[in-house]
């Protein structure tokens, strides 16, 4: 112990001086450690018996892995964290999903600065925070949980997310890799060629690891036939060797341990989150020589050089408890989830008598709601449920929540709003029948579709030696399948309503045509079957604990729907990949989402990046730069409309030497505009998407084909009037 306090202290005192670095304060500590310690290092801290209590005490406290007390190493101290801190009472931040539907990288590093804030606040120093897996197909439970279809918007969100959290806590992203289905996660296979592996699912990792993530977490899926604990081509030949990650590795819970060695020796540091298969095996495989010292040295040096670098580096002062749910905390979520409502259609109620005026309807849009609206009806399932989301382990319990239907009497105070008790159709209409206006809330919760907590094919051999071959295995595994089957959650089963709720809508719609649908969920919703029958309609997602005021403020105007789609929505399910929940073995390819749509001539219901504001907007592109090593572009902007608004800038490009070009994604940029104002923006663009890997040298080189660029407001479906974009052109000189 050192004369004014710890070891661990000392040697971050002395990063801190800039007395040593990183490297040389682990090997400082390692030095005073005994074997018994640096293998404590490497797995949870707490015991196999709290394996049932884990649901119970994530929300109540840190789980700890690698302390030693005898040297003050405060070992890593978890907490998730996808839509806000998951212990005790904090903030409820809109799900990822809905977030990345703001299309806004500054907004999501100011809500990843407020996670880390109460995370830290809340004793952890570790939050799994930023999940970056593709949204292969929209049926996947947790697509909640992440950043869309897109690799180019989900790395920027991603990265932005990571630097906001790691200014208080480390921040680890989740799931590597090619995680993207919930009922077979345990066991599933997917099978993936070098190109679409590196040029598709994994970009968007590498974004987060340059943005400076401290972490990564592993999936519980195989990736070509090896579990992702024991991949060594992807845990250390891509993360470390190619792409110079220099944090730790930590399984995924439980069950994302497969082999107490072989997972050190590919590059798995830290089995989470308790001491199970390592505390069981690793002591006599060091003793023996299976896994030699330097193995668990370097695992050991990883882990604590990433927790000297960061308590070195962290924001200073550290937070309190006033700062968990804050007001400027709560200010912030409601600003998310307003910016993440996408109004996807908004007409006019053609013939109609507005009963406020007492006149035929002009060419007006439904929304926003009439100022002098004197009666609404509300109705619909979930129009007076907060629904924050599902119930797995990013599920946050805030202090406070508002629902769609709160929100509204709170924002409408002179308005008489009516609603109908439970799930009668005939009620709802009736309700409907009788106001200037009606909105339906329907959609997704946590029954329909997240994280299946209970799943079956999970290895019970990490219970102890009398699951992995004695008589307990297969019962035991055969209660994990049948409990499977009554577990709220999963993947979803289809992407249409219930039936209930279309039948409400179709219902309320014919007692009123002034009908708006307010759909909630984590991902795409089918519209086809009803969607013409009403005027307006829009996505509100799970939008946290201020989730109905933020709904209220976009319906009556008070503020612009912001949100751009993460995701294509089809006309129709054939139209995207084949999912089957139930598969144990899975093939992805480069294409899906709007990419396979573009492919395949299909035209989307809504496509990627599409929607709706309250003002219209004009893009022109005038000038590009771009390279193997990315670029940017000029774009002017004209808010053309009678009011403030915003847009999200979006360019595309594509190989237009093809019958059916396939739009990419290069960059974007929200900007804000006064009715009749312009400003040229300046837009980052990605080279990622134009380039190909070579599998054998590893080297980047330019697609083939006539790539141009288009300035769009969503994934375009034409081509016309797009510019070389490997030709440099001065600002100014072009125009789409």
């Amino acid at each position: 112990m050192t004369a004014d306090g710890s070891e661990y202290d000392a040697a971050v005192r002395a990063v801190r001086a800039g007395e040593l670095d990183g490297d040389a304060a682990a090997a400082r500590l390692i030095e005073l450690m005994t074997d018994a310690e640096l293998l404590a290092l490497l797995d949870g801290d707490s015991p196999r018996r709290l394996l049932a209590l884990i649901p119970w005490l994530l929300g109540r406290r840190p789980f700890v892995a690698g302390a030693v007390p005898r040297l003050g190493i405060p070992g890593i101290r978890f907490s998730d964290g996808a839509r806000g801190v998951v212990i005790g009472a904090s903030t409820a931040f809109p799900v990822t999903m809905a977030r990345a539907a703001t299309w806004d990288p500054s907004l999501e590093e100011q809500v990843g600065l407020a996670v880390g804030v109460e995370t830290r606040a809340q004793g952890a120093n570790y939050s799994a925070s930023v999940c970056v897996n593709l949204l292969r197909h929209p049926a996947w439970g947790r697509a909640q949980e992440c950043y869309g279809e897109d690799p180019v918007l989900t790395g920027r969100m991603g990265s932005a997310m990571t630097r906001g959290v790691r200014v208080n806590v480390m921040a680890c992203v989740k799931h590597f890799a090619l995680n993207s289905m919930e009922n077979e996660r345990f066991e599933v296979d997917v099978h993936v060629d070098e190109h679409a592996l590196h040029e598709v699912y994994l970009p968007h990792f590498k974004a987060t690891v340059d943005a400076g993530a401290d972490s990564l977490m592993t999936a519980y899926n195989r990736v070509r036939g090896q579990y992702m604990d024991v991949n060594g081509a992807l845990l250390t030949d891509v993360l470390r060797n190619e792409w110079g990650f220099s944090g730790f590795v930590t399984s995924d819970w439980v069950f994302g341990t497969h082999d107490a060695v072989a997972s050190l020796q590919a590059g798995m540091d830290v089995e989470m989150p308790l001491r199970l298969l390592r505390a069981r095996e690793l002591p006599a495989a060091l003793r023996s020589g299976a896994v030699t010292r330097a193995t668990v040295l370097r695992s050991a040096h990883r882990i604590l050089r990433t927790c000297v670098l960061h308590d070195a580096t962290r924001q200073a002062a550290t937070p309190s408890a006033d700062d968990i749910a804050s007001p400027a905390h709560r200010e912030l979520a409601r600003r998310a989830a307003t910016e993440s409502i996408v109004l996807l259609k908004n007409e006019a109620v053609d013939g109609a008598v507005d009963a406020t005026v007492d006149a035929t309807v002009d060419a007006t849009p439904l929304l926003p709601l009439d100022p002098g609206i004197r009666h609404l009806a509300v109705v619909g399932r979930l129009a007076a449920q907060a629904n924050l989301g599902d119930h797995g382990s990013s599920r946050v319990r805030p202090p406070s929540t508002v629902s769609p239907l709160e929100g509204l009497r709170e924002a409408l105070p002179g308005v008489r709003i009516t609603t109908a008790s439970g799930p009668s159709a005939r009620a709802a209409a009736a309700a409907a029948a009788a106001a200037d206006t009606a909105i339906v809330v329907v959609g997704l919760d946590q029954h329909d579709e997240g994280e299946s907590v209970v799943t079956g094919g999970v290895e019970v051999g990490v219970l102890g030696r009398a699951f992995s071959s004695g008589p307990l295995r297969v019962p035991l595994i055969g209660l994990a399948h049948l409990a499977s089957r009554f577990v709220r959650g999963g993947d979803r089963s289809s992407l249409e309503l219930r039936a209930s709720d279309v039948e409400l809508i179709r219902a309320v719609a014919a007692a009123n045509p002034r009908t708006i649908v307010v759909l909630v969920a984590g991902s795409a919703i089918m519209t086809e079957t009803w969607r013409e029958r009403v005027p307006a309609l829009l996505i509100a997602w799970y939008g946290g604990m201020e989730g109905g005021r933020a709904l209220a403020s976009v319906l009556t105007g008070r503020t612009e729907p912001g949100g751009r789609l993460p995701f294509v929505v089809p006309t129709d399910v054939a139209h995207l990949p084949t999912f089957d929940s139930a598969a144990k073995s899975v093939v992805y390819d480069d294409s899906w989402g709007q990419r396979m749509l573009d492919a395949d001539g299909h035209t989307a219901a809504f496509p990627f990046g599409f929607g709706l504001g309250y003002t219209t907007m004009e893009h022109r592109l005038i000038g590009h730069r771009f390279d193997d090593t990315g670029g940017s572009a000029e774009v002017l902007v004209t808010n053309t409309g009678d009011r403030a608004g915003s847009t999200v800038v979006q360019i595309y490009a594509a190989d237009v030497s093809l019958e059916r070009p396939v739009a990419q994604l290069l960059g974007f940029q929200k900007v804000t505009l006064e009715p009749g104002a312009k400003t040229a923006v300046t837009v980052a663009l990605d080279a990622g998407p134009t380039l190909q890997r070579d599998p054998a040298s590893r080297l980047w080189s330019p697609r083939r084909g006539d790539w141009a660029v288009l300035a769009a407001q969503c994934s375009p479906r034409s081509w016309e009037g797009a510019v070389d974009l490997r030709r440099p052109v001065a600002d100014g000189a072009e125009s789409n």
